[in-house]
């Protein structure tokens, strides 16, 4: 037990949990949708059960599917790859805030269940690729943080995320925060990549400066031609 614990409450430890815990709320509010509108056709009774069962099901899948991508970010070449899906990851949460397609809820209760685990499945890459990278970038204490970061996510899955939504609708900064924080984890991620990370090495705080600049800069200008496309439309 005593590596599970190595590095835990370090200064490390504590920034790369905050940076988890953010992305957390961030990377949440589209889940906690899903799990509201897979149990709104409910009857009353079941829905909070449904909530408790999905939602707990959810987490149980993220956390084989986090501790399964945490192994693979260990081999050569592959923290490289997970450096640049973090990238494209981090452009997609500020340019695709699209309105979800309207869909008939299921009126069952194992049928809001299914749907709940299938669609978080589909929809948990950006979690688990995130939690995984940023867990890979402190020296000691991967998997405590990992375990602990896991834990804090079960409420935020369940009870805190469609709040948090509202907050980031009327503070969009916070968006922009979670996205400069996973271009900057990409950077670490491929510096400490197995096979390309020593010759990156020298290059580590250009990348991390240059990679934020980027996705802040592509994620604005992407937005402001979105929103130049739908003036001209209507």
């Amino acid at each position: 037990m005593e590596s599970l614990f190595a590095g835990m409450f370090s200064p490390e430890w504590f920034a790369a949990l905050s940076g988890i815990i953010l992305l957390d709320l961030i990377l949440s509010g589209d889940n906690a949708i899903l799990i509201a509108l897979a149990c709104k056709n409910l009857p009353e009774h079941n829905r909070g059960k449904a909530i408790l069962v999905g939602g707990m099901g959810a987490v149980g899948i993220r956390i084989v599917c986090t501790l399964f991508a945490t192994g693979l970010l260990a081999l050569p070449y592959l923290e490289f790859v997970g450096g640049a899906l973090l990238l494209y990851i981090a452009v997609k949460l500020l340019v695709d805030h699209k309105g979800e397609e309207k869909s008939e809820a299921p009126a069952s209760f194992w049928g809001a269940i299914r749907t709940i685990l299938i669609a978080d499945f589909v929809m948990s890459i950006d979690n688990v690729l995130s939690l995984a990278g940023v867990a890979n970038t402190v020296p000691e204490g991967k998997w405590s943080l990992i375990i602990v970061g896991l834990l804090i996510s079960i409420p935020i899955v369940l009870f805190g995320a469609q709040f948090f939504l509202l907050l980031m609708k009327k503070i969009p900064a916070l968006v922009y925060a979670g996205a400069a924080l996973l271009g900057f984890t990409a950077a670490k991620l491929m510096v400490a990549d197995k096979g390309l990370g020593a010759g990156l090495e020298p290059y580590s705080l250009f990348m991390e400066v240059g990679f934020v600049v980027l996705v802040l800069g592509l994620g604005y200008w992407l937005n402001h031609r979105s929103k130049g496309e739908a003036a001209k439309e209507s």
